[in-house]
């Protein structure tokens, strides 16, 4: 069974004769025949009785002839969509970083739910590492996450990068002054979780700067890091555009150290799929959105 059977057998019902379909279709009668006898085998019916009156559709091909025509009318709409560039629908399973939630995330959301009404975002905050994971066994369709993939399944584009700073609570004294690695190590150092590239960083600059056994503490949860630091446990390591309120009301301070992990910087991750366009267009979005935040981002993406 395939579609030009199909839609033989749509037009022979609905002009009566396989002559008339045949000129509608544009090929000949025959051929018209041997497409409705080819339909009538497949599915062990007859569609159609023929006498010296001319055609007139059997009991079963009346009750098949509603069926075929959704037929059509389904292929029809597929090629409707497939043709429409900006056909975005569906659920979209985003994984996001926690540090772009609280930065630009929500533009996005917003501009796809402008743009995209038709698509419904699920969205899940983790570390790069989860969510990595996640995207390898898709759990999740689209991963904002540190550095780029490494997968050869994988596709990925940059979106921003984000400065880290060495931040510590106005009660621990060290702002305003320079501050050596060597002296911040005296504190548990608290940021990322330890799988993330900040905790083997910085654990890496507190070894070379002579401390034996620096003490970091990694956690998931920004809020969790902001509220250990703003209570005076210890200096953190962090992007400082998460806490520019903190920041500017003095409840954390900007330390000005000699040496400061690199940036982190965001791609955009997705394995390759039929629904890929849509992958595309919401991580090329996610770009623009970055950009126009005034954060540094170049499109860098895989071949």
């Amino acid at each position: 069974m395939d579609f030009k059977q199909i839609n033989a057998f749509v037009w022979v019902a609905e002009l009566g004769s396989f002559r008339a379909a045949a000129e509608k279709l544009h090929t000949t009668q025959p051929t018209i025949s041997q497409r409705i006898a080819a339909l009538e085998s497949s599915m062990n019916v007859r569609l159609f009785e023929r006498g010296a009156r001319g055609i007139r559709l059997t009991e079963k091909g009346q009750e098949l002839l509603s069926h075929a025509r959704r037929m059509l009318e389904l292929r029809n709409d597929m090629y409707r969509v497939a043709r429409k560039r900006d056909a975005i629908r569906g659920t979209l399973r985003l994984g996001s970083s926690e540090t772009l939630v609280h930065t630009w995330l929500h533009y996005l959301i917003d501009a796809l739910h402008h743009r995209y009404p038709a698509l419904t975002v699920d969205i899940q905050v983790d570390t790069t590492h989860v969510l990595r994971s996640q995207l390898a066994s898709h759990q999740i369709d689209l991963a904002f996450v540190v550095g780029p993939s490494q997968d050869p399944r994988e596709r990925h584009m940059h979106l921003c990068d984000y400065d880290l700073a060495w931040i510590a609570s106005p009660g621990l004294k060290m702002h305003g002054r320079r501050v050596t690695v060597a002296e911040l190590g005296h504190y548990p150092v608290i940021t990322y979780p330890a799988v993330s590239l900040p905790y083997q960083s910085t654990k890496a600059l507190l070894l070379e700067a002579g401390v034996k056994a620096p003490r970091l503490y990694g956690s998931a949860s920004l809020s969790t890091i902001v509220h250990m630091t703003r209570r005076g446990i210890g200096p953190s390591v962090i992007a400082p555009a998460v806490i520019t309120e903190e920041v500017e009301e003095g409840k954390l301070c900007l330390l000005d150290v000699d040496r400061t992990p690199a940036a982190l910087g965001f791609y955009a991750c997705w394995v390759d799929c039929p629904d890929s366009h849509t992958l595309r267009t919401v991580a090329t979005l996610a770009q623009r959105i970055a950009r126009r935040a005034g954060l540094p981002a170049t499109l860098t993406e895989q071949p």
